[in-house]
């Protein structure tokens, strides 16, 4: 049965590709650290069952000490020359879309169909798997399609990993980072300090504390899927699911969005807000996140009165 695993051996055999492209890169000033950056998160996907909770801490802690000390950065690979990238927009046009369309619509035929068949794949991961799947038709119909060569894409790939660094690791560690904190009991602390702080029998306070709270820990830990485990725990189940009888998958779903907006006004969600910010060259580090301010914000407001009016019916 093909579950997650096959998606950790995509993604490793990836991160595989980029250690050895770095490895191979004898214009790289520091293609040692970079290519064990790589590896080692290679290493994770593979075979982090096996390691136990200290070999992936002792890890993580590598991966640390080698983003730490600047023994990564961007190797040689250059971008194709700008005349063929022309050349090639010339010629496709706007039909070099239909490349990432071939992404959700492979995943979401393939959820629908997968589910039918459970002998085949595990109906628990069947999004994940057609998601997978479809970046791999992508790849295939992309290399067919332009004639280029299967390592262009790995190269290229390469590339764009060496721009974002090491910030590439932050969303898994974080989101490591919530479990953690949630099986640490934050949650049920922070529950029992809103608790005394909402009016009782205030759906809408209890509602404003959760939405508030999604956003407010995200920007502290950078990513919402960190934060979820601390306010589903603290106010999401506890109070707007068992006592207020709420909605479970609308008041999870519009909790995300509400973290979300935290995303979009904080540094430390540093690979969707510092990154862009460095690879564009803007002297303002902190540019991307000023321009999110008037979109977040609203958004906000917006998202707490949806889980208040359609998490309750």
């Amino acid at each position: 049965m093909i579950g997650v695993g096959a998606i950790y051996a995509v993604a490793g055999l990836v991160f595989l590709a980029f250690a050895w492209g770095s490895l191979r890169d004898r214009g790289h000033g520091k293609r040692w650290g970079t290519t064990a950056f790589y590896g080692l998160i290679a290493l994770s996907f593979f075979a982090g069952d096996r390691l136990g909770d200290i070999g992936n801490g002792v890890l993580v802690l590598a991966l640390v000490a080698i983003a730490g000390t600047g023994a990564m950065r961007r190797g040689s690979a250059e971008s194709a020359p700008l005349e063929n990238r022309r050349r090639g927009a010339a010629l496709h046009g706007d039909r070099l879309f239909l490349l990432a369309l071939v992404i959700p619509a492979t995943a979401l035929g393939g959820t629908l169909l997968f589910k039918q068949v459970p002998a085949l794949v595990d109906p628990r991961q069947a999004t994940l798997v057609a998601l997978a799947l479809g970046v791999l038709v992508a790849l295939a119909i992309g290399c067919v399609w332009l004639r280029a060569h299967i390592s262009t894409p790995f190269e290229q790939g390469r590339r764009l990993m060496d721009g974002v660094g090491w910030a590439a690791a932050l969303p898994q560690m974080l989101a490591a980072l919530g479990a953690v904190f949630a099986l640490a009991g934050v949650g049920d602390v922070v529950g029992g300090l809103i608790t005394h702080a909402i009016p009782e029998g205030s759906l809408f306070g209890a509602v404003i504390a959760y939405a508030l709270g999604m956003a407010f820990f995200t920007m502290v830990m950078g990513n919402a899927f960190a934060a979820f485990p601390v306010m589903a725990s603290a106010i999401g189940i506890p109070l707007l699911v068992r006592h207020y009888g709420g909605n479970p998958a609308t008041i999870a779903a519009i909790g995300m969005l509400a973290g979300f907006c935290g995303t979009l006004l904080t540094p430390m969600a540093a690979n969707f807000n510092l990154v862009p910010a460095a690879l564009l060259e803007l002297r303002d580090r902190n540019a991307v996140i000023r321009q999110q301010i008037g979109t977040a914000v609203p958004l906000l407001g917006i998202n707490i009165l949806l889980i208040y009016f359609l998490g309750f019916r």
